[in-house]
């Protein structure tokens, strides 16, 4: 097993073993089936993707592990990056805490719809690295880097963001809050905000990528925006 490989499976054991002291924590109990489904979702998910990179594409699985504010070049991005971070741990912390104070509670059948809308967040998201193996956790262009127009990149321009935003929808859903759906107030205009920046770098830096602009006119939901 290579050194990225074991390093990719030590991130994936980390952020799991961090979300779970996330949620249980602020909950203040274990007894808690929202959060131990959720976080067997997301889990084997996050395994899943890992390992395709592992076999089919390690260059791209390096890629995405060089991601974070830290790894942005640009000003706007690093405070995008941590705004999405903020963003991510409210998405875990405050249905938690709904969960304990019983603020929103929702029916068992609406959870298991989160977990599956976070399931097919994931399963977007092995697509589009299917189908792009330059789909970088950061704004940057690869040397040899060319524009994907098949797949899913057909329907929208940036479907790895669609994909994020089926877990940010499903996450509160699926943790058992109403209100947790307010953290998209939060995540909503920093994705769109580096949506645009991302659109207008490839268009500048990118052959191709105007071309290909006019010709899928979705940028993030099919036949909406």
């Amino acid at each position: 097993m290579t050194s990225l490989n074991i390093k990719a499976l030590g991130a994936n054991l980390g952020g799991f073993l961090a979300m779970a002291a996330l949620l249980f924590l602020p909950a203040g109990t274990l007894d808690y089936w929202q959060a131990w489904a959720f976080l067997a979702v997301f889990g084997v998910s996050g395994l899943a993707i890992t390992l395709y990179l592992m076999k089919k594409d390690p260059k791209l699985l390096q890629r995405r592990m060089h991601a974070g504010p830290t790894a942005e070049k640009e000003l706007s991005q690093k405070i995008i990056q941590s705004i999405a971070s903020v963003g991510f741990f409210a998405a875990l912390v405050f249905p938690a805490l709904d969960h304990r104070f019983m603020w929103s509670p929702v029916a068992p059948y609406v959870s298991v719809a989160g977990d599956v809308l976070v399931a097919l967040g994931s399963l977007i998201v092995i697509l589009v690295c299917r189908e792009n193996t330059f789909a970088s956790a950061t704004i940057e262009i690869a040397p040899e880097q060319k524009v994907v127009s098949t797949g899913l990149y057909a329907l929208v321009r940036h479907p790895m963001y669609m994909g994020a935003l089926f877990w940010f929808i499903g996450m509160p859903l699926s943790l058992g809050s109403w209100w947790g759906l307010f953290v998209l107030l939060l995540i909503m205009p920093a994705l769109i905000w580096r949506l645009l920046y991302e659109e207008k770098f490839l268009a500048k830096n990118l052959a191709g990528y105007v071309d290909y602009r006019e010709k899928v006119k979705y940028r993030l939901v099919p036949f909406v925006w």
